[in-house]
């Protein structure tokens, strides 16, 4: 097995690790205690490499152009009482 990606998703309260990976014909079963421990593994070199590297110090060399917004949605249980306060 190859590790290909680590992306972390920090959310409120926990921390989502998905790891993306190559394996073999002959890997274990998904599900299997085998499997599992396999790709903890995986994981924890993904983020020593990670950490070493940013010891290392680390460079921006590009942006995605991804921007970040939020939207607020206000919802009444009664059409009376919709009100929308502009410049909020």
């Amino acid at each position: 097995m190859t590790l290909e990606r680590l992306v972390l998703d920090y959310r409120t309260g926990e921390l989502i690790v998905r790891c993306l990976y190559r394996s073999t014909l002959d890997a274990p079963d998904p599900g299997t205690v085998r499997r599992r421990r396999e790709v903890e593994e995986l994981a924890r070199e993904g983020l020593r490499q990670a950490l070493a590297s940013l010891e290392g110090g680390a460079e921006v060399v590009g942006t995605s152009g991804f921007t970040q917004r939020e939207d607020v949605i206000l919802l009444t249980t009664s059409p009376s009482k919709a009100k929308l306060v502009k410049g909020a």
